[in-house]
């Protein structure tokens, strides 16, 4: 084995297609939603900034499982992750329609090649405590969660049938 890139939950999508680029098909087989890797766009905004931890949350994947998968195409040794069981914890009480402020539906902005961080934490930053902003997304937005949860937010997302997630973001 070459001294190649370790893969872990914290590497970047991009770093590890770059070092691996016959993982694409890897990726896609695990977790369908993948898939958008193949828009250039995307490719070139999203997976530069989103982890492979990050990545698991988005495809609602073992993150033990998928580092695993990966490493064994490519000849690494399994991690020393734990296959974590998805804990559902329903919507907490905070979560009140009328408490929105701010609404911003990205998919479009995503689409073409957009990304709304720069927004986002903008936008967040004028909310009063209480006050909720909601982002509306094709997939779950985990980078964008834990930069704004770091920020002192309280964050939760939700998947609806017709294929959006629902973020909200309050203020304490």
């Amino acid at each position: 084995m070459t001294n190649k890139l370790l893969i872990t939950p914290d590497l970047k999508i991009a770093e590890l297609l770059n070092e691996y680029p016959e993982l694409e098909e890897k990726l896609i087989e695990i977790a369908p939603v993948f898939v958008k890797l193949k828009n250039p766009i995307l490719r070139r905004t999203i997976a530069r900034v989103t982890t492979l931890k990050q990545a698991a949350i988005v495809g609602k994947v073992s993150l033990a499982d998928m580092i695993n998968k990966l490493r064994a195409d490519v000849g690494q040794g399994n991690s020393e992750l734990k296959t974590e069981k998805n804990q559902s914890t329903g919507k907490p009480g905070w979560i009140d329609e009328s408490r929105i402020r701010i609404f911003y539906d990205a998919r479009e902005d995503l689409e073409s090649g957009a990304h709304p961080v720069n927004k986002v934490v903008k936008e967040t930053a004028k909310l009063k405590s209480g006050e909720i902003y909601l982002l509306v997304t094709p997939f779950v937005p985990a980078p964008l969660i834990e930069m704004i949860a770091a920020k002192g937010f309280q964050v939760y997302s939700e998947d609806m049938m017709d294929g959006r997630v629902l973020t909200y973001m309050i203020k304490d």
